[in-house]
């Protein structure tokens, strides 16, 4: 009866043990994110022989991407963002937008009381940047594919989600102005203005060299150090300012509410950079070269979207203000 049962378990794991020694109860964030990339949870990404297409591509464009750590199930999004919370989050913001549009566009038919000159910007700047808008969406579908980790993957996807919203709410604007200027371009020549404007050529040139960058690192540096926030500091910065001086209430509450999504994204960005250098102080040399191969192609966005707003009415120098916040931005990471 004294017998005791000397391989009895000392420390039972609990559910939660794999993710490490937290010495506390995970978060409902780590529990629904931790280690839910499938394509980094077996020794080969996919269930297909080492040597098929899509198990060469992963290895060579994320597992042997120039930027390594021990773990990136380590990092943590600040925002700590899941799947109920930013349905929570997104909620509160369209509905705010619905009640903007509602009240400003429909009720009040503001649309109708716009000078010429404003109209002319709207087609020029605002209403193309549906085409700009895909672009992002598109880019950072593919970083949520290819990124090492759920953690990261997650952020990147929410914020794909954060730009199909977009182009959706830009594609209602062009409708409405549309509907009370049918005499005018609206939606008839956005895709040219997007093509063959001279002053769109750099976002446009910026956006699409963004689809071939394959490498998962140099995707995320591309699209959420540089391109992604020089668009977004003029055509959603910038422009909201412009539209107010213009007295477009609507498109600058609308503007300044797509903002948002985009400090969100630049949040979770520079704690990424900022977890890589920390874990591995090399990383910072392989970011910050591809920070500056990707710079100029940022710089020149600016200039043109810069350009744009200045054709109809900006005051100030939009370009140095969004050249401030691209350094602001890379020195907060930790790679300025």
């Amino acid at each position: 009866m004294g017998e005791t049962r000397k391989d009895a378990p000392r420390g039972r794991l609990r559910t939660w043990s794999a993710l490490g020694e937290l010495g506390r109860t995970p978060t409902e964030y780590e529990i629904v994110t931790h280690a839910m990339n499938h394509t980094t949870t077996r020794p080969l990404p996919l269930e297909m022989g080492p040597d098929t297409f899509g198990n060469r591509y992963l290895r060579r464009h994320r597992d042997e991407a120039a930027i390594s750590v021990p773990d990136w199930n380590r990092f943590r999004d600040p925002d700590e963002m899941t799947y109920r919370k930013y349905n929570r989050v997104q909620d509160e913001a369209e509905t705010f937008v619905d009640r903007v549009l509602d009240e400003y566009a429909d009720r009040r038919r503001t649309d109708l009381g716009h000078a010429p000159e404003w109209l002319d910007g709207l087609e020029a700047m605002l209403t193309p940047q549906r085409f700009a808008v895909h672009g992002l969406q598109m880019s950072a579908a593919y970083l949520a594919q290819i990124a090492p980790a759920s953690y990261i993957s997650n952020a990147a996807a929410f914020q794909t989600g954060d730009e199909l919203r977009r182009v959706q709410r830009l594609a209602q604007r062009t409708l409405q102005l549309q509907l009370a200027h049918p005499e005018r371009a609206f939606g008839g020549k956005d895709r040219e203005r997007w093509e063959r404007d001279p002053d769109w050529q750099g976002a446009r040139r910026a956006i699409e060299r963004t689809f071939a960058a394959r490498d998962w690192d140099e995707a995320f540096v591309a699209l959420n150090l540089v391109v992604k926030p020089a668009f977004d500091a003029v055509f959603l910065a910038g422009l909201s300012a412009l539209a107010r001086r213009h007295g477009d209430e609507v498109d600058a509450l609308l503007l300044e509410n797509l903002l948002a999504d985009s400090e969100r994204s630049a949040r979770w960005s520079r704690a990424l950079a900022r977890f890589a250098v920390d874990q591995r102080p090399d990383n910072r040399t392989a970011l910050r070269l591809h920070l500056a191969a990707w710079r100029p192609l940022g710089d020149e966005l600016i200039a043109g979207g810069s350009a744009l707003l200045a054709r109809f009415g900006s005051v100030g120098d939009d370009g140095a203000v969004a050249r401030g916040a691209l350094d602001a931005l890379a020195a907060e990471a930790g790679v300025g």
